[in-house]
């Protein structure tokens, strides 16, 4: 009896395994991204909330950024420099074809940790490696996952991506675009599709756990629709003008105390960023935490701020979160630097047309796009990242401000220092 199998049989099999798999690697994403800010909530609501309602003590802020920055810095330098942002996790994915998986827990801890304290990252770092780690687990593990391994790393990312920022495509184009290669033996089409089964799983399995236990972060709060006005495609030049000032300052910044930092030692470096973090966060609450929250109090409160006032967050805010990330209180940068955009957006807009509501709004998002633009570099990626922000009609103008801030800066920012803790 002739037991072959036809290559159809065959083509079929293999094709409903990298679709399952695929659908199993979304609902994993989902699954993480949900414990992930979960534990964040319930954290932050013990140490920011529950307990300072238990105490008097007058420098709590300080203590807690000092206290835990220390920790954070021992914990490095027992276990290596963890989290590591998306960036650096593809480019080792690129250059070794493999990710190292045995750290995982260690990295879902570091990542965690600077998020507890309130430093000013967002919890995108981190995340990315712990699911491409999964993926290549599994490539070494699973006999029909390993020829697929890079592909699977790549979807993994961008799904984790997306149900972190609420925005279906931004995961798929911040992975995607500018690459050098595509998904390797998938067209096109094949591709979306892939990407649209592990993005569906990802987001139903996120949404139905927050159904049933609470969510964490919400996202982003959505702007209302507003009227634009003749005027304010007068000011677009102005507000691309001010996101790439911003962005050239995010970069020199970057640079700056990435040089700084590593004339620290280990423990020390992240020492000293937990103080500078309690010092500005005793003064000003909203440079602390990723910017979520925080912009959502902003839309409700702008008018009560005066312009240069937030203008001049935006730029401490920047500050402080390259502050934190090069000196050890790793994470993510893209809550911050929205949360940045947001603040100058709001403050030249109300300088130029004063602070009625649709102005401010499109002031806000040209600054935000450009900002992000310009460090980006993924045009396409800032206005999947900025649609479920931004009201519909607004689309293009943010295309044509992030394109533009992609175009006109050219340097960008230097690889986080690696430091090796265990040596120093």
């Amino acid at each position: 009896m002739n037991n072959t199998k036809s290559p159809k049989n065959v083509s079929l099999k293999n094709q409903l395994e990298l679709w399952l798999f695929c659908a199993l690697i979304g609902a994993v994403a989902g699954a993480l991204v949900w414990i992930l800010l979960k534990i964040m909530a319930v954290g932050t609501e013990f140490l920011w909330k529950w307990l300072p309602g238990k105490t008097s003590f007058p420098y709590y802020t300080i203590l807690i950024c000092v206290a835990g920055a220390a920790i954070i810095g021992i914990f490095r330098k027992i276990f290596g420099d963890y989290p590591e942002n998306l960036e650096t996790v593809m480019e080792k994915v690129r250059a070794e074809k493999r990710y190292e998986y045995k750290n995982m827990l260690v990295m879902m801890v570091a990542a965690l940790l600077p998020l507890l304290i309130g430093s000013s990252v967002g919890p995108e770092a981190g995340l990315t490696g712990i699911i491409v780690g999964l993926c290549y687990w599994a490539g070494d593990n699973l006999k029909f996952a390993k020829q697929n391994t890079r592909n699977y790393s790549q979807i993994g990312a961008a799904v984790s991506m997306s149900v972190l920022f609420h925005a279906p495509l931004f995961g798929i184009f911040e992975v995607e675009e500018n690459s050098e290669e595509d998904l390797a033996a998938l067209t096109k089409g094949s591709k979306l599709f892939i990407y649209g089964i592990a993005l569906a799983a990802g987001t139903g399995i996120y949404a139905g756990l927050s159904a049933f236990f609470g969510a964490g972060l919400s996202g982003f709060p959505s702007f209302d629709m507003v009227e634009i006005q003749r005027k304010d495609y007068l000011l677009m030049i102005l507000y691309i003008l001010c996101g790439l000032i911003l962005a050239y300052f995010y970069q020199a910044t970057h640079k700056l105390t990435g040089s700084i930092s590593s004339r620290f030692p280990a423990v020390v470096r992240e020492i000293f960023a937990g103080l500078c973090l309690g010092i500005a966060g005793s003064f000003l609450p909203a440079l602390m935490f990723s910017g979520e929250e925080q912009m959502g109090t902003l839309m409700k409160t702008y008018t009560s701020y005066l312009p240069l006032a937030l203008i001049g967050i935006a730029f401490f805010k920047l500050l402080l979160t390259n502050l934190c990330i090069q000196f050890g209180l790793k994470g993510g940068h893209f809550f911050p630097v929205i949360f940045a955009g947001v603040c100058m957006g709001y403050g030249m807009a109300m300088l130029t047309c004063g602070p009625d509501g649709g102005h401010v709004v499109f002031g806000a998002a040209i600054v935000t796009a450009s900002l992000l633009g310009g460090i980006m570099k993924k045009p396409l990626a800032v206005t999947m990242l900025l649609f479920l922000c931004f009201p519909v009609k607004m689309f293009i103008w943010i295309f044509i401000a992030a394109a533009v801030g992609s175009k006109l800066i050219t340097l960008k920012p230097e690889q986080e220092p690696s430091a090796n803790y265990s040596k120093q």
